[in-house]
């Protein structure tokens, strides 16, 4: 593609936050990802659904450029952010991870303190010029975590001592302190109870008046909670995607349908 479609392509996308188009992803010889193409918007909560296997944390993982870890992973096609390409050369990894940011399945904080953990960030990106500054981010974020009335008396308290939903939590605190514009969360539920897992959903639902939110889930009930917009993953192919309402109660496709009915995954 030559440089002024690609600048064209970019403008056209303006309207949405992330846009993947023609995106395959190969393991070695396996390909995992087959021509994805899709439009997540900002202050939204995306949710990634389907069977084991599918696809979507995969897919989920090209969103960040957390495949460039794995030796054997190959991404093509196109992905931007703001109409900005994110595997240009140009881009540098660790500053997009900044800018979206991770939760993952299992809480994993840092072997630090509480206030450490939420630090970390906006230390190593430069983002306060004092100790004030970072202890007002280090409050903000535990604040949009929905943790800081938990902590706020045991910040030099290690991470790992919390609860398994209090750690998760720390963990989307520490996320959003840099400032991110997108949170990708790889089934941040998945490993909690059912009072921890409200909480984290009731957090995600206030997250998304500030940034882009996209899910991947096992669970097609918090998919319908959570999420104004839904994908559905089957066998590395996104096979539709649109408001969850719809796909949840009139999808197009029949594998949704058989999917979303139980017959499937």
């Amino acid at each position: 593609m030559n440089d002024m479609t690609k600048i064209e392509k970019a403008l056209e996308m303006k309207t949405s936050k992330i846009s993947a188009k023609n995106v395959q992803v190969h393991y070695g010889d396996t390909h995992a990802i087959k021509d994805v193409n899709v439009e997540i918007e900002d202050n939204t909560v995306t949710a990634f659904i389907g069977p084991s296997g599918c696809g979507k944390s995969t897919f989920l993982r090209c969103l960040n450029r957390m495949n460039d870890t794995i030796d054997i992973c190959r991404v093509t096609g196109d992905i931007f952010l703001d109409g900005e390409d994110i595997y240009d050369k140009r881009v540098d990894p660790v500053q997009l991870r900044a800018k979206v940011g991770m939760v993952f399945q299992k809480p994993n904080p840092f072997p630090k303190s509480i206030y450490d953990n939420v630090a970390y960030g906006p230390r190593i990106h430069g983002l306060a010029r004092n100790k004030a500054d970072l202890d007002d981010i280090v409050e903000k974020s535990l604040r949009r975590g929905a943790i800081w009335n938990e902590v706020k008396d045991r910040l030099h308290a290690p991470g790992t001592g919390l609860s398994g939903g209090q750690q998760q939590r720390l963990c989307i605190a520490r996320a959003v302190a840099t400032e991110p514009e997108v949170l990708l969360m790889d089934e941040p539920c998945s490993a909690l109870d059912p009072i921890a897992t409200a909480q984290v959903e009731e957090l995600i639902d206030e997250l998304r008046e500030n940034f882009s939110v996209v899910i991947v889930t096992h669970s097609m009930q918090q998919a319908a909670r959570v999420s104004q917009k839904t994908a559905f993953f089957h066998m590395g192919n996104l096979v539709e995607y649109d408001d969850t309402t719809k796909i949840f109660t009139n999808p197009e496709d029949p594998r949704t349908e058989s999917y979303i009915t139980g017959r499937i995954g």
